[in-house]
Order: C-alpha cells, then sequence, then structure tokens
C-alpha cells in the first residue's frame, strides 16, 4: 500500500513539473521568439483581414521591457532596445500605444527618426518627396454596408518595399498634413488603410486620440506570418466551426 502511494505522488510531482516546464518553455518562447496577436480592426486593409491570426518574431527588432508577455513589461525600468536594431521603412510592427503602454497596436512603419513625413491630397511624402502610388483594382470586401468596392494603390518607398493602400474617402482629415518630423528614438506609423487608421498623423490629444510618434522601446516585434484566419463567423476556440469559417488562402501567407 505504501508503495502503491509513494508511486502515485511521484507521478503527480512529475506532471506538475511537466506542466510547470511546459508554462516556462511557452512564456520563454513567447518573450524571445515569437508572440501570436490577433486583428480586431480594419485600419490595416487590405494587407490584414479582421480575424486573421499571426505571429510577431520578437528577435528581428531586438528586446525591451515590452518584449515580455502578459504586460509584465510594465513593472520594470526604462532601458531601450538590446541590441538597439531598428525597423525597416515598410516592416508592419507591433508595438504599445505610447500614451498607455499597454494596448498592442499593428502598423506599418513609414518614417525612422529624423523622416519628415507629410499627406498631400491623399498622396505620401517622404523628406519632401513623392513616394510612388500606382492605381490597381479595387479592393472588395464585406464591409458594414455589404459588399464594398474601395479605390486601392501599390505604394513603394524609396527602398523598394511595396504594398497596398486603400483610399477609404476623398479629401478626409487625413489626407492633407503638415509636416511630421521623426524625433530621435521614435518611428511614424501608418496603417495601409488610410482613411479608417488613427495613426501616427493623429495626435494622443486629438479626440479621437490617435498614435503620435512611436518610441522605439514601445516596439514589440515585426508581424512575419499568418497562421490562421477566419472570417469572423469562428473564433480559434471553436475548431468545429474551423472547416465552415477559415480562410484557407491566408494561412501560412507572409506579412508583406
Amino acid at each position: 500500500m505504501a508503495k502503491t502511494k509513494a508511486k502515485k505522488d511521484g507521478g503527480v510531482v512529475e506532471t506538475v513539473k511537466t506542466v510547470v516546464y511546459a508554462v516556462l518553455i511557452a512564456i520563454g518562447i513567447r518573450t524571445v521568439a515569437y508572440e501570436p496577436f490577433n486583428i480586431p480592426s480594419e485600419s490595416m486593409l487590405p494587407t490584414l483581414l479582421v480575424g486573421d491570426y499571426l505571429f510577431v518574431s520578437k528577435f528581428s527588432l531586438g528586446y525591451s521591457r515590452f518584449s515580455l508577455p502578459f504586460d509584465l513589461g510594465q513593472l520594470l525600468p526604462a532601458v531601450g532596445r538590446i541590441p538597439a536594431w531598428a525597423p525597416e521603412r515598410g516592416d508592419v510592427a507591433v508595438f504599445k500605444l505610447p500614451r498607455d503602454n499597454s494596448t498592442d497596436y499593428i502598423k506599418r512603419i513609414i518614417g525612422l527618426p529624423g523622416d519628415r513625413i507629410q499627406m498631400k491630397g491623399g498622396a505620401l511624402f517622404l523628406n519632401g518627396v513623392e513616394v510612388p502610388r500606382r492605381r490597381v483594382a479595387d479592393f472588395r470586401y464585406e464591409g458594414r454596408f455589404g459588399n464594398e468596392r474601395v479605390p486601392q494603390y501599390v505604394e513603394t518607398l524609396p527602398n523598394g518595399k511595396s504594398y497596398n493602400t486603400l483610399d477609404l474617402r476623398p479629401n478626409s482629415s487625413t489626407d492633407d498634413t503638415g509636416v511630421y518630423v521623426v524625433p530621435p528614438g521614435h518611428v511614424f506609423a501608418m496603417g495601409d488603410n488610410r482613411d479608417n487608421s488613427l495613426d501616427s498623423r493623429v495626435s494622443p490629444n486629438d479626440n479621437p486620440p490617435g498614435v503620435g510618434f512611436v518610441p522605439m522601446e514601445n516596439l514589440v516585434g515585426r508581424a512575419d506570418v499568418l497562421f490562421f484566419s477566419t472570417d469572423g463567423s469562428a473564433s480559434i476556440f471553436e475548431p468545429w466551426k474551423w472547416p465552415f469559417a477559415t480562410r484557407y488562402s491566408r494561412i501560412f501567407n507572409a506579412v508583406d
């Protein structure tokens, strides 16, 4: 009887150890390698759709206190990024919203420290030069008003990075702006759905508040690949609905 009890107790201890190790490994992976995120809004259409799930690479941009999962980084002092790698223009990145340092946002990095950014008539100007954009076929999707068609452009940054943007409304409030000069240690981020994105073009003091300039320290990582996508009729926690809700063509697509 005593031996049987000892075996049972030993089995429980081993099970607990296994669970603890698994949790520590998962936290380690989320801290230093990849962290999953999902897309809740339309600000990054057409690149990212509501219901997309993606992996963000932590190592691609170095580490800061915001690299820690579960908002644990807020408990640590500000020490910058280690190593101090900067994103490239055109990277899609997840960052902590500067005004609260806890809410996750995802946008495209357009400007680096010292860059001058301006919008004129819906066109992007970088350091005084218009960024080329080419009109392509309308983007079609199921929006709030049924099947919608939105003017779509391919924009190409000076480094050769190309991506699609949407022009939802002509002459919107963010289609014409002053010149933004990106301060040291910060980046300028914009949504690809240009007329439906509260990004660095909008001050945190505006109503509704925007993002403003993003400190490098707030960068969590670069969005690399989609691992799942649902049309909204099922969540990742409802596997019995996946066969009917999954957007199969988007799984394992790279985030451009």
